[in-house]
């Protein structure tokens, strides 16, 4: 059917099809001619079954369809020609001289798109297929948009899939059902491990969901995944995440989320529950033993936000779980109003114990609560196992610790950086993130390495605590090989932050050429007590 305005002149396109289908012989070749004005080529079916043979060899533009026929009446005929046209818009207006409004409610119903009434009128049929052809125009046109649309969105989807998917890690130990109501979802599933070799996990579920609501993801990550390898505590990983989200979210956009740090020794974990439901810790036998309800509001409220205080501390052991969900499971809803809720997860946890199919159980157990009733926001449901595996990845290059005899004379200095924090911003300021990303900067390669982590840590904490602080160890080692502190001591912040500002702490990292090797020299001083602290890793 042609696009352009219609008039008594053939057209230049080539030429539109008109199908129409009538038992009464007299009717079509009315209409027949009055269409080759308009430049119509016609075809005639006498049923509704012809009309559905010939629509199926020719695909009309315009279908001009009887009520009332033989073998097949114009309503079973436009269902099936409808069907047939899909997605492609061809236009069925229906030849009637009925009155009845039951029968013309009929003919909408069943896919017409107008009416003819008979006797036919010349210039009300010429309206009808300008009409039509317009309609027509504004369909193709809205196909057109939307197969862009759809274009645009698989991009996005790859690209949200890559950056933010495809960088977790240890998820095939991690069961975890994340379910869209959309094309995107505004939930998302975070995975890192930290230098020290901790694990970062984070659930996370912007307002709303769809395109809109998973492109806050991508700067989430970004902050989540950068902060995390280069060492930052939870706490300051989400007060960056939260300044970032509300300088970009629009108003009334936020991101509820619940971090966990686990640490490898499993012997606890860190909780920061931001908004979301509360997480529920587990026992080895799935027994609840502990709920952590939200303390902090969702990132990207407020401007500034002190997470420490949000902070919780659980003792656990190897074998504990975690369970966390968003509110598209809490809120969800049966077909008579009920809502799943808190108790409903705990109940479905209750009776899911033991089992070895733990998570399924609990996941499909929701479904039976929903049945068929369609999804109205994103959910997720994941389990986190406090096991050894979780921590069973790809070590680095071992890394070898030579004592501060190493004879110095040999190193040649190809790179030196230092930093120096005095009095009061010692409370502040974290220096080893800091100083890991400047040496990953200055290393084309990268250092991932976990053992350069655990020697700023624990130099530092050595020069802060003993040096400036004068607090004994507990137990006193001789050399500088002090075993490794995984659960790292909450300093007094009013001690530090009353400190004078002539008590400093100085870092000094050396990258040295030394014969056909480098090694990077750690060297950390104070200016009260304790001589230096050096040690030295090879590269």
């Amino acid at each position: 059917m042609s696009s352009k305005p219609l008039n008594n002149t053939a057209p230049t396109e080539p030429q539109a099809i008109a199908l129409i289908v009538d038992d009464e012989i007299s009717n079509r070749m009315i209409l027949k001619s009055l269409l080759k004005r308009f430049g119509y080529k016609a075809l005639e079916a006498k049923s509704g079954r012809e009309g559905i043979e010939l629509f199926s060899k020719n695909i009309p533009d315009v279908v001009f369809m009887d009520v009332l026929m033989p073998e097949m009446d114009g309503y079973e005929a436009t269902i099936q020609i409808k069907a047939m046209a899909g997605a492609h818009f061809v236009p069925v207006i229906f030849l009637t001289a009925l009155t009845d409004e039951s029968a013309l409610v009929r003919c909408i119903e069943v896919g017409g798109d107008d009416f003819l009434t008979k006797p036919f009128s010349h210039a009300i049929l010429q309206s009808k297929l300008i009409a039509m052809a317009r309609i027509k125009a504004l369909h193709q046109e809205v196909n057109r948009l939307y197969s862009r649309m759809r274009q645009e969105e698989e991009i996005a989807q790859k690209v949200f899939s890559t950056a933010v998917v495809g960088k977790n890690v240890a998820m095939d130990l991690i069961p975890h059902r994340l379910q869209s109501a959309a094309i995107f979802s505004g939930d998302l599933l975070l995975t890192a491990r930290a230098p020290s070799g901790d694990l970062h996990l984070l659930l996370g579920d912007f307002t709303g969901h769809g395109l809109s609501a998973a492109l806050g993801a991508l700067p989430a990550t970004a902050v989540f995944r950068a902060m995390t390898a280069k060492g930052f505590p939870p706490e300051r990983i989400l007060a960056v995440m939260n300044e970032e989200l509300n300088s970009l979210l629009p108003a009334g956009m936020f991101l509820a989320a619940t971090f966990i740090r686990i640490p490898k020794t499993l012997e606890y974990i860190q909780i920061f529950n931001n908004g979301l439901p509360d997480a529920i810790i587990l026992d080895p036998a799935g027994n609840i033993r502990q709920r952590i309800a939200a303390q902090l509001l969702p990132l990207g409220i407020l401007p500034l936000q002190d997470m420490s205080t949000g902070r919780q501390h659980i003792q656990i052991s190897p074998g504990w779980r975690i369970i966390l969900v968003s509110d598209g499971v809490t809120e969800a809803k049966a077909l008579d109003g009920t809502t799943f809720g808190q108790y409903g997860l705990e109940a479905t946890i209750h009776s899911a114990a033991g089992s070895s199919n733990f998570f399924n159980n609990i996941s499909n157990a929701f479904d039976n609560f929903c049945e068929d009733i369609p999804q109205t926001d994103d959910f997720s449901i994941v389990e986190i196992p406090c096991i050894p595996e979780l921590f069973k990845h790809k070590k680095p290059t071992v890394t070898e610790i030579y004592p501060t005899t190493a004879p110095a004379n040999i190193a040649e200095t190809q790179w030196q950086i230092s930093l120096c924090l005095h009095g009061a911003r010692l409370a502040k300021v974290d220096p080893v993130p800091v100083l890991i990303s400047q040496i990953q900067e200055l290393e084309e390669s990268g250092i991932t390495n976990s053992e350069l982590f655990n020697i700023l840590t624990r130099l530092y904490g050595i020069a802060l605590d003993q040096g400036l602080l004068g607090i004994q160890p507990t137990e006193v080692t001789t050399n500088n090989a002090i075993a490794e502190q995984d659960i790292p001591r909450e300093r007094d912040s009013q001690d530090l932050a009353t400190l004078p500002n002539n008590a400093a702490i100085r870092i000094q990292i050396t990258c040295e050429q030394v014969k056909t090797k480098r090694r990077l020299r750690v060297h950390v001083e104070n200016t009260v007590r304790n001589s230096p602290l050096e040690e030295f890793v090879w590269l």
